[in-house]
């Protein structure tokens, strides 16, 4: 059981909730209720929707990807070289996200370090597409798979793994068939975080590829421009994306909700 806190820690606590708390409130008090079908509705609101969720699912799943088989990696790994790879790979959750774009802009645009080889092989050209929405977003969607399959990965039991090595199971499907199912649930939480970061990115998108109504213009960024032309589209949008982050935190409760 633990103790009270001090009435002036107390105090203390309940301004820092209020300073939490008030930009939620403010929002949810300005939202224009009575139009909200209407203005969720409107046809660039539809269109950033459609965007984002086809962007946000193509991250998920390339961030699974890619995120899984630098967790399995990291957790083989041990010391410099591990610390190393991990905080190259974390890199863009602390990077400001404009300097992200910026560092997709330089190795994937037209004349990038990769981007101009691939332009000059097949003729695509990835930046102010929806290829580079999805690549925006899955660049800073990843390390949250990562984080979270590693950490799954770093508490299995080795002796899972050793009991079907001494079964016959090669390395491959002593990986894909027992250690993965096993950490199913990090699995799950990693994919549904990087879903939830990729539908909210705003400056590695904005950066690398633009904000296009119809083309590159996500959720964000229609709120990004409807706060200088239309505020209740605005709250609208907003009210929808703290919506599903909310759902999508409720959902993962068990992963960071203390147990009592």
């Amino acid at each position: 059981m633990t103790s009270r806190l001090p009435r002036i820690l107390r105090y203390a606590t309940f301004v820092a909730i209020a300073v939490v708390a008030a930009p939620l409130i403010a929002l949810l008090w300005r939202v224009p209720w009575s139009d909200l079908p209407q203005l969720l509705s409107a046809e660039v609101v539809v269109d950033a929707l459609i965007l984002s969720a086809l962007s946000s699912v193509c991250a998920a799943a390339a961030a699974l990807v890619l995120g899984t088989l630098i967790a399995l990696q990291l957790s083989n790994m041990r010391g410099a070289a591990a610390s190393t790879l991990r905080a190259l790979v974390t890199l863009p959750m602390v990077l400001p996200p404009v300097v992200g774009g910026a560092a997709l802009l330089f190795a994937f645009g037209r004349n990038g370090l990769v981007g101009e080889t691939i332009n000059n092989a097949t003729g695509l050209v990835l930046p102010y597409s929806l290829a580079g929405v999805v690549i925006a977003n899955t660049f800073v969607a990843t390390p949250f798979v990562v984080l979270t399959i590693e950490s799954g990965l770093r508490s299995l039991d080795p002796r899972y793994e050793l009991a079907a090595a001494t079964l016959g199971a090669g390395p491959m499907r002593t990986k894909l068939g027992v250690v993965l199912p096993m950490i199913r649930s990090s699995i799950v939480a990693g994919t549904f975080l990087a879903w939830a970061r990729a539908l909210g990115e705003f400056g590695a998108t904005i950066t690398f590829a633009g904000n296009i109504p119809g083309r590159t213009q996500t959720l964000p960024l229609a709120v990004f421009v409807a706060m200088e032309t239309n505020r209740g589209a605005a709250l609208a949008m907003s009210l929808l994306l703290v919506v599903i982050s909310l759902t999508v935190l409720v959902a993962l409760r068990d992963r960071w909700w203390p147990s009592q």
